[in-house]
């Protein structure tokens, strides 16, 4: 049985985001920074005094925290992104 060579075909490069889709990506992060101080701040990601996890949870806690703020502000968050987005969108218009 015979072994088909590689493929010559170039790979694609993935589409370039437009300007409108990469606003709303930053608008997206920021909300998701903010929240993201805001859970820390609230305690999310304190290990519990008598069942933490030691030093492998106190590490990996603010990834979680980072990870769940980035969910909440993709799923709508409290409405920030929305606002930056559109102020992103009107200070673009000015130029």
């Amino acid at each position: 049985m015979k072994i088909p060579p590689p493929s010559t075909a170039t790979a694609q490069a993935p589409p370039t985001p437009t300007k409108h889709e990469a606003l709303r990506d930053a608008a997206v992060e920021l909300e998701a920074a903010f929240l993201s101080e805001m859970l820390r701040s609230a305690g999310l990601g304190k290990a519990p005094e008598a069942f933490g996890g030691g030093a492998g949870e106190d590490q990996f806690a603010s990834m979680l925290v980072r990870q769940q703020a980035e969910q909440l502000a993709r799923a709508g968050g409290i409405g920030l992104s929305e606002t930056l987005f559109n102020a992103l969108m009107e200070s673009g218009n000015d130029t």
